[in-house]
């Protein structure tokens, strides 16, 4: 399984009610649980007009199917290739 970060454009979502982000979680969670394939959502970070989430599938293909079910939009997926970690200085891949 490969880690991957997507982007996705939200004008407005800093401003997302807690209410409409647990919304936005249980849409994710029901689109993974459609999905019948590994896929694990990490967490997401919200910004003013987007949010940057952190997934783990199998492909980028994958990744799209669940946002297909979510109706999320996809502005760009990154695979994560290594991690580098403050503490240790190193990289873990």
């Amino acid at each position: 399984m490969k880690k991957f970060v997507i982007e996705r454009e939200l004008p407005g979502a800093g401003n997302l009610t807690n209410e409409e982000l647990q919304g936005i979680s249980l849409t994710s969670c029901n689109a993974v649980n459609e999905l019948g394939k590994p896929y694990h959502w990490v967490q997401s970070f919200v910004t003013g007009n987007k949010i940057y989430c952190i997934h783990i599938a199998e492909s980028e293909e994958v990744l799209r199917e669940h946002a297909k079910l979510g109706n999320f939009p996809i502005n760009s997926i990154a695979e994560v290739t290594a991690i580098i970690d403050p503490v240790g200085g190193h990289t873990v891949k």
